[in-house]
């Protein structure tokens, strides 16, 4: 559903995006992550065919942003980060006034309005104008208004950014809900939105993608097979374990190691305990090392510091 090949993003001499490339199939939810500035708006951007690639390729349902612009934005649903909203308008003529733009006649207008106020959770705030809702609810409109025209594509930019706790598991919800039916790319740097919303993404820094994969894949990934061992000798254990070459080891706390393989097919949890048993050491725990996302996240964008 979207394709993007080779994109290179310049404004002037400053490359935002540099030959990126990933793709997003039917029915997918994924998350766009990265730090800030990591060029993930501009994608987007580009993607809703609001910037023209400056090289490369990106289509979207099957149609290229450079040469059928049109057919890119009918099949496409945008929810910019700083969503443009009409303030004096009530959330309900907001609504048709949107339709209308989309090209919907006044009975499907109508139709499309009250199935968004139903299904973005706007019946509430209905006739209330937009300048007076709160970040929260904003959202949500911005939200109705890129589903007005029933894309198959919906494309959101930090959907939750600014929204306090309730908030954010109202919309993280909402956007769950969506991507039952329908192709979601969501751009984030919290990381738990992409835990809690979808099971694949990509990781882009400095405006390249340093990681494309399910999230199990990813925490595989960075984990590396990594254990981690408990022991009350451990100050005596880690230098014994430091020794062999087959073992990198970090150390976690006064009690705790990390231990990784250096050498493919190491049977980490034997290689241990016969270590620790030859120096009659005590060992409490041997368990495989659990790595959060954030700890994925920041592997990934350390890693690529210097790209």
């Amino acid at each position: 559903m979207i394709e993007v090949e080779h994109l290179t993003q310049r404004y002037g001499t400053f490359e935002a995006v540099r030959d990126l490339s990933f793709a997003v199939e039917a029915s997918q939810v994924v998350g766009f992550l990265g730090p800030n500035g990591a060029g993930k708006s501009t994608t987007l951007r580009v993607i809703a065919s609001y910037l023209a690639p400056s090289e490369g390729k990106v289509v979207v349902g099957g149609h290229d942003v450079l040469t059928h612009l049109y057919a890119v934005r009918s099949s496409l649903g945008y929810l910019p980060e700083r969503c443009p909203l009409y303030e004096e308008l009530t959330v309900r003529a907001h609504l048709e006034w949107i339709a209308r733009l989309q090209g919907l006649d006044r009975s499907a207008r109508r139709l499309a309005r009250e199935r968004e106020v139903a299904r973005c959770g706007l019946a509430d705030v209905a006739e209330r104008r937009v300048g007076d809702l709160s970040k929260g609810y904003r959202q949500r409109v911005g939200i109705a208004c890129a589903l007005i025209h029933e894309p198959p594509i919906l494309v959101l930019d930090e959907p939750t950014s600014g929204l306090d706790p309730n908030q954010v598991l109202e919309v993280r919800a909402l956007v769950r809900a969506l991507g039952e039916e329908r192709t979601v790319l969501f751009s984030s740097h919290v990381l738990s939105e992409v835990e809690a919303t979808c099971e694949r993404a990509v990781v882009i820094h400095h405006g390249r993608v340093v990681a494309d994969a399910t999230l199990s894949a990813l925490l595989a990934q960075v984990s590396l097979g990594a254990i981690e061992v408990r022991s009350p000798d451990a100050s005596a254990l880690l230098p014994l374990l430091r020794a062999r070459a087959n073992l990198e080891v970090v150390e976690l706390d006064a009690e705790r190691l990390e231990v990784r393989p250096t050498v493919a097919q190491t049977d980490l949890g034997a290689e241990v305990f016969r270590c620790a048993k030859d120096a009659d050491l005590v060992l409490s725990e041997i368990a495989p090392r659990r790595v959060s996302l954030e700890g994925v996240f920041a592997h990934l964008t350390q890693q690529q510091g210097s790209a």
